[in-house]
């Protein structure tokens, strides 16, 4: 019955509440066609792409392990799903929030003989990656994570260097958090128009131009050591103690900022829950817990942009939990 009455809406209609109830129209790569599916049917090489749904905002990946499935945010609206194959036993698949480091639409293999990888997208310099590969309905790769062919070359259409890809477990799909004042601390009213006219102008990345450079920052706060640290095209740029109030963990969340909200003289975020644990706080709730020293909140004025990522984990921020200058890795 359900079936048919989604036969009967118009595809414009799917497209604003298909992916709500689940039932979407999938492109099935080996035929060519779509076809109207359960997200949790996908055959392996079939996918949805539904970009109208959200046409613009940062975009954020996550790769769910146990579904063997990739889900694609832009501004926390999911607008495509993918079916994928993640790292067979003894070559995992590592755990963690990444960042796209680098792309290329044509790249081969120099640890498996040449191996041809269209469209990578680049998460560790030592070869975990998004790419175009094969699909056999299971984990088979060597640690990257296989896409379809074509959702590859679409997927690599929107990211940029900087996006967000959080391989887990388990999550919750993102929401909208809008936070009074400079995230991780206060300010007085007549500060906001100083932090706004920081942003005012900065493009999301996926607005930048070929002729444009602009640095990349992404925060990652640790309940572990109490540090919150600025990562900025891959360095550490600025370090600074963290309060935090209350007790109990904080949970892995990854916040990735929309701009400025003059109703609320706050910032505007989408985040995402990932490896939840029990007895963590809400998204929101974890960062009302957080307050970084002056110095640090001045650097993060000074740096932040549309698009940025801040990340709260309870890992410490030690070699162990990194993967050099990748990005942090929380296993």
């Amino acid at each position: 019955m359900m079936i048919d009455r989604l036969r009967a809406m118009s595809r414009r209609d799917l497209l604003k509440g298909g992916l709500t109830t689940g039932l979407m129209l999938v492109a099935a790569e080996s035929l060519g066609q779509e076809v109207l599916k359960e997200i949790s049917d996908l055959k392996p090489g079939e996918y949805t792409w539904h970009p109208d749904r959200q046409p613009t905002g940062p975009v954020a990946i996550v790769v769910s392990l146990p579904e063997q499935l990739v889900h694609v945010y832009r501004n926390g609206i999911r607008i495509a799903v993918s079916t994928v194959s993640t790292g067979k036993p003894g070559h995992e698949t590592p755990t963690g929030v990444f960042v796209v480091l680098q792309k290329a639409k044509v790249h081969h293999s120099s640890t498996y003989n040449e191996a041809s990888m269209p469209n990578t997208e680049r998460l560790t310099w030592s070869g975990v990656a998004l790419h175009a590969g094969g699909l056999p309905g299971y984990p088979s790769s060597h640690g990257c994570v296989h896409l379809p062919l074509d959702f590859s070359a679409k997927l690599f259409g929107i990211t940029y260097l900087g996006t967000p890809v959080i391989i887990s477990g388990n999550h919750a799909d993102p929401w909208e958090l809008t936070h009074p004042g400079m995230v991780l601390s206060g300010y007085a009213e007549s500060e906001f128009s100083r932090v706004e006219a920081g942003l005012d102008g900065k493009k999301e990345p996926a607005d930048w131009t070929e002729a444009e450079t602009h640095p990349v920052v992404s925060v990652i706060a640790s309940s572990a050591d109490r540090k919150i640290e600025m990562v900025q095209d891959g360095d550490v740029v600025a370090t600074g103690n963290l309060t935090i109030k209350g007790s109990g963990p904080l949970g892995s969340h990854v916040f990735v900022l929309q701009g400025a909200d003059a109703g609320v003289q706050g910032m505007k975020w989408t985040a995402i829950t990932h490896s939840i644990i029990a007895g963590a706080p809400p998204e929101g709730d974890a960062l009302t817990r957080l307050t970084a020293d002056t110095g640090f909140i001045e650097q993060m004025k000074q740096r932040m942009h549309p698009g940025m990522v801040m990340i709260l984990t309870d890992a410490p921020l030690e070699p162990e939990t990194k993967s050099g200058r990748d990005f942090v890795i929380m296993s």
